[in-house]
């Protein structure tokens, strides 16, 4: 399996646990399958370009790093739209959204096939 395979994978399972602490703010419980979806492919857009970097550059502090970062950017761009009653759940979106991006920016560089000839920069 491919870099970017596992990290599709990886971050379909952990963008639907992240989706699934939405369950702990109890004013968008009726919207949890919507929030697990939208959690999912952010997942799975953060998997993608963390298994391609991961094919690119073999470092777990940098795998790492990027994945926190964009998955830290994805829940900002999610945290911004407000609710209808024009409040934002800053941290109860971003805070979850940056520690999944960082453990499927980690799973792509230990998992899944090395690219031919990938530089080994530690």
């Amino acid at each position: 399996m491919s870099k970017p395979v596992a990290g599709l994978i990886a971050g379909i399972v952990l963008g639907l646990i992240d989706g699934a602490t939405a369950w702990f703010t109890p004013q968008v419980r009726s919207q949890l399958g919507e929030i697990m979806m939208g959690s999912a492919m952010k997942g799975m857009i953060v998997g993608l370009v963390a298994g391609w970097y991961a094919r690119k550059v073999q470092s777990e502090k940098k795998g790492i790093l990027l994945g926190a970062a964009l998955g830290l950017f994805l829940a900002f761009l999610v945290a911004a739209m407000p609710q209808p009653d024009g409040t934002h759940f800053w941290l109860q979106i971003m805070l979850p959204g940056f520690i999944t991006g960082g453990i499927i920016g980690f799973l792509t560089q230990r998992c899944g096939a090395p690219a031919q000839g990938a530089s080994s920069a530690q």
